[in-house]
C-alpha cells in the first residue's frame, strides 16, 4: 500500500514536470514557484530555486565530452550564486575556480579541498570557505545545504605555474549534499559514491525527494547498486541518474538502472545533457 501510494503521487506530481531539450537557463525560473534542473553531463546540475537563486553543483563544463556544444562556455551558465562541489577530481572541480572569480560567488567544497585552493594559490578565502561532513549552511532564505558522506577518493591534479608539471595534491574527502528547498523538492546530489550502508540513515534522516545518482560503474555505483541504494535506503519520488558515458569505463545506462529497479515506485528521468527538468 505504501509503495502504491507513492506511485500515485510520484506520477500525479511527475506530470507538473517540464523537460527542456538542449534549452538555455532560465533566471527567472522560480518566477512560477518551480525548481528548475538543468543537466549538463557527468554530474553537473545547475538548480534555480523557487526563488531565483541559482546553484551550480560539480561544475565540470569546458572540457565535457557531453555538455552539448553551445553550452560549452562559461556564459551559457549565467549569472550563478552559489558553486558546490562534491570532491577534487577534474570531472567534478573542473571549472569551479574559474566560475567563482567571474561570479565572485563562493565555492563550498570539502574542507581539504577549499583548504587546498587557498595553500595553491588558486582561491582567495573569502572564495573558498570550509565546511564538513555533517555541517550545514544557509546561503539564502529558503535553502539549507548539508555534507553528508561519500565513498570515493578525492586528489586535485594542479599544473605547477613554475614547472609547468602537474602535481597531485590532497583534495579533501569525497562528499554529497542535500540540498533542502522551501517550496521545492529536497534533493540529494550524490557526487561520486560507491555503495554503503550509511546510505540508509542519510534516506532516514533526509528523506529526499529527488536523488541525482551515479550509475556508470567502475568509479561509482553500478546500475544494480545504484537501483539497491534507490529501493532500500533512498526511497525517493524522483531519480535522475548521472555520471555515465563520459569515458569508457563508465559503462551503466539509465535503462540498467530502471530495469534493476523492478517495480520500485519511483519516477526516473533518463534525460540528456542539456536538458531541463522543472519541479
Amino acid at each position: 500500500m505504501r509503495y502504491a501510494m507513492r506511485n500515485i503521487v510520484a506520477l500525479l506530481s511527475a506530470l507538473l514536470l517540464i523537460a527542456g531539450c538542449a534549452t538555455p537557463p532560465d533566471r527567472a525560473a522560480g518566477a512560477s514557484g518551480g525548481t528548475e534542473v538543468w543537466w549538463l553531463g557527468q554530474s553537473a546540475m545547475r538548480i534555480t530555486t523557487p526563488t531565483g537563486k541559482v546553484i551550480m553543483v560539480d561544475p565540470w563544463i569546458l572540457g565535457n565530452p557531453k555538455t552539448p556544444a553551445q553550452f560549452k562556455n562559461l556564459d551559457a551558465l549565467g549569472k550563478l550564486d552559489l558553486i558546490l562541489v562534491t570532491h577534487a577530481h577534474g570531472d567534478h572541480s573542473g571549472d569551479a575556480v574559474a566560475l567563482a572569480k567571474k561570479n565572485n560567488v563562493p565555492v563550498w567544497a570539502p574542507a581539504g579541498l577549499n583548504q587546498q585552493w587557498q595553500t595553491l594559490g588558486e582561491l582567495p578565502a573569502e572564495l573558498s570557505p570550509r565546511m564538513n561532513k555533517g555541517g550545514t549552511i544557509s546561503p539564502f532564505p529558503g535553502v539549507k545545504i548539508t555534507q553528508v558522506h561519500a565513498e570515493h577518493s578525492s586528489e586535485i591534479l594542479w599544473t605547477n605555474p613554475v614547472t609547468k608539471k602537474q602535481e597531485t595534491h590532497f583534495g579533501g574527502e569525497p562528499v554529497g549534499f542535500i540540498i533542502e528547498i522551501e517550496n521545492g523538492p529536497r534533493i540529494y546530489h550524490m557526487g561520486d559514491t560507491g555503495l554503503f550502508g550509511d546510505m540508509k540513515l542519510i534516506g532516514d534522516l533526509y528523506k529526499p525527494d529527488l536523488i541525482m545518482i551515479p550509475i556508470g560503474g567502475h568509479f561509482v555505483m553500478n546500475p544494480r547498486d545504484a537501483a539497491r541504494a534507490t529501493r532500500e535506503f533512498l526511497q525517493p519520488k524522483y531519480a535522475i541518474p548521472m555520471h555515465y558515458a563520459s569515458n569508457p569505463f563508465l559503462v551503466g545506462t539509465p535503462q540498467e538502472y530502471m530495469d534493476a529497479l523492478g517495480n520500485f515506485p519511483v519516477k526516473v528521468f533518463p534525460i540528456n545533457p542539456g536538458d531541463k527538468l522543472r519541479f
